[in-house]
């Protein structure tokens, strides 16, 4: 066996084999692929195999798609059979929820590429003689889906790897990692020890054994699922056209044709099984493994089945199959650096593996190579979690996932299940008074505030919240409001280099007066993308950083790794040691001069600028900024002040009439003030320039990170700010841009701009279609609405509300 290579994979499934034809195909050769028994023997065997195009994600979707590009493909490259069925697909709504979640994914099939319809109860029983469409009201059909060989696609993609020059080793366990001083990894193995320079996780039900190999864990929890497959059905032996792969709330799994017989895999919702419990992991030396059968478990669901497809009745049970499968928390994959480590990247927790091997192979190769790949990574990327997503919390929301697989989400709708889990000292106090909290990174943030007591309603359209996140905005606009935003990710960059080093990484220049605020944004070598920070100089060697709650941990490693050793820099995580209370509106002034001898006036606290000062006797950072776009401080006291401080400010806000505000009123005052947001408008998918940000790059200071890059690069979209004539349903984001039935570009995010009326929108589309004034229609729920670009920011365009 060779002694190094540039990759070491662990694990031969779907996955990893995916990531090694891909690695390969982009000139990556010189990698390996270790598996301790044979390709597939972990869960890739034992897969269903099905390939649908439907998926709630727009970027999963994009994975997805790739994966039916790339399938059938396969054989002809590679000679391996792969039994590609080009089947397509239905998915039932049984109720108007699911049919709003049908037209928004049509709305992205529109940009993706894939073929869906939406077809009513006869159509449906046209196309699939055989189903009952009781209760039924719709069906998403697509026709470029299937289903195929899980073995044979995963041997496929190893045969194309090793023709290009890849390696692997079969029933070679892998033993320990030790990383190395070079940032290079010693992986022992059974037969020798291999010198990698980087080394992934492609390990699928055994991925966090090797996660624990380099000293971390991951939020993994294998799930047992059953399928089972029919003895042969008569009415199918008579006919040689297949049905597709049906999709079923009602029974909460999926049917089809294997062969002649039938197949019924079921995502029961009660009486849910781990696999390998108590201890919820494999043994490291078993492999191929199946679990005893529970049609107990199962059986209404089976029988649920069967009222859909009454020829499942007509005959028996061949074969039970009941295996493990890896599960998130989000039921995303883990695809993307490690948390914490250099060199070491995760390809592995995916629950749809056969389904998303082909698109995650391609898109983290595209991430390994390049610096960045062509899709959005952010919802994947396994720094997503961190310590918070232990293991209680790993199987509290992967239980979850499993049981509401085919239960239709609509936005806005969040389940308690592993939380509360990280909170401020305001979590209990704002939810007394009708906080309606939401989750990110782990923590519990206010969306907004449901004065009547009544839950909240999903939806695509306008909901019960809407009236109500108006009424905060027009209290910010009019007098006060607060929102406790203690999430935000903290970091204190200090010592004799750190300008030098903040500069060197980051496209803008630092502040250069004391006090001084300024938008900065690192870039990838490519020149994309890849975060956004608020930084103020508290001094000459003391930086103050401030990035999304949901980019803690990849900002920290970003900012960790960057620094080179003879940079004489120190970095510390404030995150949990500071809370942030915002404070916007004409009376923030007022309410915050009643607290403090400091002198908050433009002369003594100019706008963009930060202080210490003192308030209510609590010493703080407080910044002058706003978000809102209205005169307003961010407070960061320490965390333990936090409520403290809060009280002193609500006290002291009531004359003035102070409110409590949250996350959706925050979103829509952003969206009238034109402000891009990380993850939504700045993404690794576009430069700078791309983004329309050229004003926060400096391109006289010395070299940084992805300049050169970015002046190299083509120049291909515009991310553009508009309004839409919205009816009762604003852009949420990936909604299609169309120009006759051309569809141009997507949406990126949206929302209802209650200080202006109007429905306001973000999106990418050509040079061509992005100057001021520039008209295009976005497919809304079904409707086509009229969308224009806007040459300034819908409200208050000039700051003058910031700058009083």
């Amino acid at each position: 066996m060779q002694t190094s290579a540039r990759v070491v994979i662990i694990g031969g499934g779907i996955m990893g084999a995916s990531l090694l034809y891909h690695l390969a195909e982009l000139g990556w050769t010189d990698c390996l692929l270790i598996e301790k028994d044979e390709l597939t023997s972990g869960s890739t065997w034992h897969a269903a195999g099905q390939c649908p195009s439907i998926t709630g994600s727009y970027n999963l979707a994009k994975i997805h798609a790739y994966s039916n590009d790339l399938y059938p493909r396969l054989e002809g490259m590679t000679g391996q059979y792969v039994s590609w069925h080009k089947s397509g697909g239905i998915r039932l709504a049984t109720n108007e929820r699911e049919l709003a979640w049908f037209k928004y994914i049509h709305g992205f099939s529109k940009i993706i590429g894939f073929d869906m319809e939406i077809i009513d109860p006869e159509e449906i029983r046209r196309i699939n003689p055989f189903l009952t469409t009781d209760g039924v009201i719709a069906g998403a059909y697509t026709t470029s889906d299937g289903h195929a060989d899980p073995s044979g696609i995963c041997n496929a993609l190893a045969i194309g790897a090793k023709n290009l020059g890849a390696k692997i080793v079969r029933k070679n366990r892998v033993t320990g990692l030790t990383q190395l001083p070079s940032g290079e990894w010693d992986v022992a193995t059974e037969k020798g020890v291999v010198r990698a320079e980087i080394v992934v996780n492609a390990a699928g039900c055994y991925a966090r054994q090797v996660a624990q190999m380099a000293g971390i864990d991951i939020p993994v929890t294998n799930m047992e699922h059953h399928y089972i497959v029919t003895d042969p059905i008569p009415a199918f032996l008579e006919r040689d056209e297949e049905i597709p792969v049906m999709r079923c709330p009602y029974v909460s799994g999926y049917f089809r044709q294997e062969q002649k017989s039938g197949l019924i895999g079921v995502y029961e919702n009660i009486g849910l099984a781990e696999a390998w419990a108590p201890k919820g992991q494999p043994e490291w030396e078993s492999t191929s493994e199946l679990f005893i059968d529970d049609l107990d478990r199962i059986s209404k669901w089976l029988e649920r089945a069967i009222e859909r497809m009454p020829v499942f009745g007509e005959v028996g049970i061949r074969r039970i199959v009941n295996g493990a499968i890896p599960h998130t928390p989000d039921g995303g994959p883990l695809l993307g650096p490690a948390a914490g480590l250099k060199n070491f990247w995760q390809c592995c927790g995916t629950s749809f593996g056969i389904a998303q091997g082909g698109g995650s192979g391609k898109y983290l190769a595209q991430w390994m190579v390049y610096g960045d790949a062509d899709i959005n990574m952010t919802e994947f990327d396994p720094r997503r979690y961190g310590s918070f997503a232990d293991e209680d919390y790993s199987r509290d929301k992967v239980f979850l996932d499993y049981r509401m697989t085919f239960t239709t989400r609509l936005p806005g709708e969040e389940e308690p299940d592993g939380r509360p889990c990280k909170t401020s000292s305001l979590y209990e106090p704002l939810k007394a008074v009708g906080a309606v909290y939401g989750e990110t990174y782990g923590w519990e943030r206010p969306k907004y505030f449901a004065l009547d007591g009544a839950p909240e309603q999903g939806g695509y359209q306008r909901t019960n919240s809407f009236e109500m996140v108006a009424a905060e905005v027009k209290a910010v606009a009019e007098r006060v409001g607060v929102l406790d935003l203690s999430g935000f990710a903290k970091y204190d960059v200090t010592g004799p280099d750190a300008e030098a080093f903040l500069n060197r990484v980051c496209a803008n220049r630092m502040p250069k007066k004391q006090g001084g605020i300024g938008l900065v944004h690192p870039l990838s070598r490519q020149g994309r993308i890849y975060g956004e920070m608020t930084v103020t100089r508290f001094a000459d060697d003391h930086f103050y950083c401030l990035s999304a709650a949901a980019a803690e941990q990849r900002d920290w490693d970003f900012l960790t790794q960057s620094k080179l050793p003879d940079e004489d820099v120190t970095i510390r995580n404030l995150t949990m040691d500071l809370g942030v209370l915002v404070m916007n509106g004409p009376h923030s002034r007022d309410v915050l001069q009643k607290l403090t001898d400091a002198d908050l006036g433009n002369e003594g606290f100019r706008w963009l600028s930060g202080q210490e000062i003192t308030i209510a006797g609590i010493k703080m950072r407080a910044l002058r900024v706003s978000y809102a776009g209205e005169l307003g401080w961010e407070l960061h006291p320490a965390m333990d002040d936090l409520a403290a401080l809060y009280n002193a400010v609500w006290a002291a806000g009531q004359e003035f009439g102070i409110v409590n505000y949250g996350l959706y009123a925050a979103n829509t005052m952003r969206m009238e003030k034109g402000y891009k947001a990380w993850g939504s408008e700045l993404t690794n998918e576009l430069t700078m320039i791309e983004a329309d940000m050229p004003r926060f790059i400096n391109f006289k200071k010395d070299d940084f990170v992805g300049k050169q890059a970015t002046l190299d690069a083509p120049d291909r979209f515009r991310i553009v700010y508009g309004e839409v004539d919205a009816s009762n349903v604003d852009v949420r984001g990936a909604e299609p841009c169309l120009i006759g039935e051309d569809c141009i570009g997507l949406t990126t995010s949206g929302s209802y701009g209650h200080r202006v009326g109007k429905s306001l929108f973000f999106a990418c589309v050509p040079l061509e279609n992005a100057a001021p004034g520039s008209e295009f229609e976005i497919y809304l729920q079904g409707e086509r609405r009229l969308a224009t670009v806007l040459e300034h920011p819908a409200y208050d365009p000039d700051n003058a509300k910031m700058k009083v």
